[in-house]
């Protein structure tokens, strides 16, 4: 049997090493995100956006019906004012779809 002749100080960088290759966990829970129920602020991260997404879209939007563009809005204003911004994040991510008119909006149920 061999013994390893490697420093202490190399043997932390190989697991550091190591821990920076692995995949990070995804973050599920969004709660980082809220205050009192509304949304401190739009996350600037693609990722991290997307999970917040995700959650509003399973949460707000029931994937049985179809909704006006004044009720999705109203439904956003609930947890936060930029209801332009997150509708068009929810549309461009798939996440919500739209008629062409733009009229009826709709939580696909194969995307979730």
């Amino acid at each position: 049997m061999s013994q390893s002749t490697r420093t202490p100080k190399q043997s932390d960088q190989q697991q550091s090493d190591q821990q920076q290759s692995e995949p990070r966990p995804v973050r599920r829970d969004v709660s980082d995100l809220f205050s009192g129920g509304r949304l401190v602020a739009i996350p600037r991260k693609a990722a991290r956006r997307e999970q917040l997404l995700l959650h509003l879209a399973q949460t707000l939007f029931p994937a049985d019906r179809t909704y006006t563009e004044p009720e999705v809005n109203e439904a956003l204003r609930t947890v936060h004012e930029d209801c332009s911004a997150l509708r068009r994040y929810l549309i461009t991510s798939g996440l919500l779809t739209r008629t062409r008119d733009g009229r009826n909006y709709r939580r696909p149920t194969t995307t979730l």
